[in-house]
């Protein structure tokens, strides 16, 4: 069996059973102007990664591998979209309100779209998610059965919070997942340190953790 060189040991590639999970790339949450940046975030943090997370988008393109894209949004009448959700915190833009990019985490609008150089291509699955985690309240597990898959390898963004999230659901259901980490980051440094040591502590408790380099050339040459 094929291997990626990992911490906190190699990861045991199934080829055939892998798919790309891209998390929550969006205008929003990387773009001046959007809800990151109005929550008082640096969104530069998050731009910096779009070469490696495409790197890894191209790496499974051509590998034949799946590729599914994530964007936390909601609906229109906010029917999907708790008030403790909407009402945390004391940002200047909230949930559903009016910004710069239209309604802030709403289906359909510009800032919920994924940034243009990560786009969906034709085939590729898109999983619209009202909570940090992708499993919720989303077709993804039934996706993911349907296509007997096993392993994920995880990009995106904010590695505490919606990539964690999604790991630890993953890991619950058995799957096995690999953080892509040039490919993830948090607008906190010291975030994104604390969640790779959570993720891998106690060998790989919730997964593992790779290059971008090594996982392409892993599934390369799988």
């Amino acid at each position: 069996m094929a291997e990626v060189k990992a911490e906190p040991f190699p990861f045991p590639l199934k080829r055939d059973k892998l798919a790309l999970i891209v998390i929550d790339m969006q205008r929003d949450f990387a773009e001046r102007g959007g809800f990151g940046e109005s929550l008082g975030n640096d969104v530069s943090r998050i731009t910096k990664i779009v070469p490696d997370v495409k790197r890894l988008i191209e790496g499974f393109r051509s590998a034949g591998l799946p590729v599914i894209h994530t964007m936390e949004c909601h609906r229109p009448d906010l029917s999907d979209l708790p008030a403790a959700k909407r009402n945390r915190g004391g940002p200047v833009l909230r949930i559903g309100d009016e910004g710069p990019m239209g309604r802030v985490l709403i289906a359909g609008e510009p800032g919920t779209a994924i940034l243009p150089d990560l786009a969906p291509i034709d085939g590729e699955v898109v999983i619209e998610k009202p909570g940090k985690g992708a499993f919720y309240a989303t077709p993804l597990g039934d996706i993911l059965k349907d296509r007997g898959i096993e392993q994920l390898v995880f990009a995106g963004v904010t590695t505490e919070v919606c990539v964690q999230t999604t790991m630890r659901e993953a890991n619950d259901r058995g799957y096995e997942c690999l953080l892509a980490e040039e490919a993830t980051e948090s607008y906190f440094p010291e975030f994104k340190r604390a969640a790779i040591a959570m993720i891998t502590a106690q060998g790989a408790i919730v997964g593992w953790v790779a290059s971008v380099n090594a996982i392409v050339e892993g599934i390369a040459h799988a």
